[in-house]
C-alpha cells in the first residue's frame, strides 16, 4: 500500500532529498489548477505584523490589575486555588494560564511553518508547491506576530507542552503525506480556527482580538488547502486506507481532548504561585467531579476547540460509523452535521479580510496597478 496515501496527481511526492527530481523538465508543465484560486487570494488577506497600521502590537495592557481573558475561562481559578490567592494573584494566575496557551499557538505556528517549507520539498506539482511556499510565509508572519504579542505582554513564551510538543514534531518528521495534510491542515488548523474564535469572542484585550482575526484571515485559506485534498483524495480511498486516516485522526483527537489544556501540562506556571501543580488538579477536580460533563458541557460552546476540529472531520467524511461513537461521547454528531452555513471561525476570517482589503486598496499609491 502506498503509503502516503495519495489519489490525486496534484498529490504526488518525492522523497524529501531526491531534488533532481524538481528539476525534470516535464514537471514545469504539470501544474493542477486546483490551488489557483486559493493562491490568487493571497493578496486580498495580505498583513505584517510589524506594520501598527494592521495591529499595534507595542499597546499596552495593565496584566497586573485586568484580566486578558474571563476568570470563568481560567479552570483554575474555579475551585481552592482562588481561596489561596488573593485577587491580584488570581488575575496574574489566569494571565499567566493565557500566557501558557498563546505560548502554545506560537509553537503550533512554528509547526505549521516548518512543515509547510517540508511540503515544498516534497510536492511534485508546481501549483501545490506554490501554494505550500505561500502558506509557509503566512505562517512565518504569524510567528512573528505572537512572538513580538508575547515579548511585548511577558518577555517570553512558555516551553512547548508535552504533548503539543510530540505532535508538532510527528507531523513535520512524519514521511506520509496524509500524515502532513490531515494532520496539519485539518486537524491542526480546525483546531487552531477553534482556539482564535474562542479568544477572539472573549478577549479584553483589543491588540490581541485584532491580531487573532488577522491570523485567522490566512488560516481559513490553509484550512481550505486540507479541504481539497480530503474532497480529492478520500472518495478514492480503498476501504483500508480509509481506516488508517480515520483511526489516526481519532488518536489525534482523544489525545488532544485529554492532554492539551489539562493540569499537567500546564504545570510550568504553578510554582511562582507557591502551588503544586497537584493540586491544582486536584482543586479543579473537586469542583468538577464529573469532568466528562463538564468537558461536554464546554463541547456546546460553537467556538469550542474541538467542536470546530470534529465539525471539519465531518465535513470532510473522514469519520464513518466505525469511529463515530468515540466523538458522540463528547459531541452531538447529529445536530452537528445538521448545521449549515459558515462555522464562526469563518465569519470572523471573512470580517476580517474585509477589514484588510480597506487598508490594503487605501495605501496604494495613485496610478500604481494592484500588485
Amino acid at each position: 500500500m502506498n503509503h502516503h496515501i495519495t489519489r490525486d496527481a496534484a498529490y504526488l511526492t518525492v522523497d524529501r532529498d531526491a531534488f533532481p527530481a524538481m528539476m525534470e523538465v516535464d514537471r514545469y508543465n504539470n501544474r493542477s489548477d486546483a490551488f489557483d484560486e486559493i493562491i490568487a487570494a493571497t493578496h486580498d488577506h495580505f498583513w505584517d505584523p510589524l506594520d501598527p497600521a494592521y495591529v499595534d502590537l507595542s499597546k499596552p495592557f495593565d496584566l497586573k490589575n485586568e484580566y486578558l481573558m474571563p476568570p470563568e475561562q481560567v479552570p483554575e481559578l474555579s475551585g481552592a486555588v482562588r481561596d489561596r490567592l488573593d485577587e491580584g494573584q488570581c488575575i496574574r494566575l489566569a494571565n499567566e494560564s493565557t500566557r501558557w496557551g498563546i505560548s502554545g499557538i506560537l509553537h503550533g505556528e512554528q509547526g505549521a511553518l516548518s512543515l509547510s517549507a517540508s511540503l515544498c520539498h516534497i510536492m511534485l506539482d508546481p501549483g501545490a508547491q506554490e501554494y505550500a511556499a505561500n502558506q509557509a510565509r503566512e505562517e512565518a508572519r504569524h510567528v512573528t506576530g505572537f512572538a513580538r504579542y508575547i515579548g511585548n505582554r511577558w518577555g517570553t513564551a512558555y516551553p512547548v507542552g508535552d504533548e503539543l510538543g510530540r505532535l508538532m514534531n510527528e507531523l513535520v518528521a512524519a514521511p506520509e503525506v496524509y500524515k502532513k495534510l490531515v494532520g496539519m491542515q485539518m486537524l491542526v488548523e480546525g483546531l487552531a480556527m477553534g482556539a482564535f474564535a474562542n479568544l477572539h469572542r472573549h478577549t479584553n484585550d483589543p491588540v490581541l482580538k485584532r491580531l487573532v482575526q488577522l491570523v485567522m484571515t490566512d488560516e481559513a485559506f490553509h484550512h481550505r488547502f486540507g479541504k481539497i485534498w480530503a474532497d480529492r483524495t478520500i472518495p478514492k480511498l480503498e476501504t483500508a486506507e480509509h481506516e488508517i486516516v480515520e483511526d489516526w485522526a481519532a488518536r489525534c483527537f482523544e489525545t488532544l481532548l485529554f492532554n492539551l489544556t489539562n493540569i499537567r501540562q500546564k504545570r510550568s506556571i504553578y510554582p511562582q504561585f507557591g502551588l503544586e501543580w497537584e493540586w491544582v488538579r486536584d482543586s479543579v477536580r473537586e469542583v468538577y467531579a464529573d469532568r466528562d460533563s463538564l468537558r461536554r458541557n464546554d463541547l456546546k460552546d460553537p467556538t469550542n476547540i474541538m467542536r470546530v476540529l470534529v465539525k471539519t472531520l465531518l465535513n470532510a467524511n473522514i469519520i464513518t460509523d466505525r469511529t463515530r461513537q468515540l466523538y458522540a461521547n463528547w459531541l452531538d454528531i447529529d445536530a452537528l452535521e445538521r448545521e449549515e452555513g459558515l462555522h464562526v471561525g469563518e465569519v470572523i476570517a471573512a470580517d476580517g479580510i474585509e477589514f484588510l482589503k480597506g487598508i490594503n486598496k487605501g495605501r496604494r499609491k495613485i496610478g500604481q496597478k494592484p500588485i
